[in-house]
């Protein structure tokens, strides 16, 4: 995806408002408003709101491609494990504004655009988190006990539990550490007993 550094500025500022007032906050109005511009300034870089929250979401998928790519492959699944959710949620904490997009079902549910966007951005995480949950089970250090499919659905259920509290709680407590105590727990659960 190219993307200038002023569409950057824009989706940053709509990830913003997104997080604090929700669809109905993000108007280019408003938009325009928070970046100090005109608002044809902004229909300079993007045609619609529609537009500014797919451009958000594709920057976001690959983005957390590019990162979870960079991961060491070679370490144990536990460890990567740990690794792919301490990345996300130091990621997260850095830039709470785009923390939208995990919970972000019903953005725009009217737009086929915005949930083809979505469900893309919800297939990158599964990705790197489907091979990874299959190799520890192959390897016996996860559960057999619950498919491959679903032990990821509950993982990632868990994550976005824990995005959404952090996000109610206007980002008022420490993610990372609140985060990895969920890890721990989700491994307490997914491990292997005999291991």
């Amino acid at each position: 995806m190219d993307i200038t550094s002023r569409q950057l500025e824009i989706i940053e500022a709509a990830g913003k408002i997104l997080t604090s007032s929700g669809v109905s906050g993000l108007t280019i109005k408003n938009l325009a408003k928070e970046m100090q511009f005109s608002e044809s300034a902004i229909y300079r870089h993007f045609a619609s709101k529609e537009e500014i929250i797919i451009a958000l979401l594709k920057y976001l998928a690959e983005d957390i491609d590019k990162r979870l790519s960079n991961l060491n492959k070679q370490a144990d699944p536990e460890e990567q494990f740990k690794s792919l959710f301490r990345e996300q949620f130091r990621f997260f904490n850095e830039n709470p504004h785009f923390v939208v997009a995990v919970f972000s079902d019903g953005l725009m549910e009217e737009s086929k655009l915005i949930n083809q966007n979505i469900l893309n951005l919800i297939n990158v995480k599964i990705k790197h988190l489907l091979p990874l949950i299959m190799e520890g089970q192959q390897k016996g250090i996860f559960t057999n006990a619950i498919a491959t499919e679903e032990l990821v659905h509950i993982i990632m259920g868990t994550f976005k539990l824990q995005m959404f509290k952090w996000r109610i709680a206007n980002f008022g407590f420490d993610l990372e550490g609140s985060g990895n105590k969920m890890v721990q727990s989700l491994l307490t659960i997914i491990k292997n007993k005999q291991v």
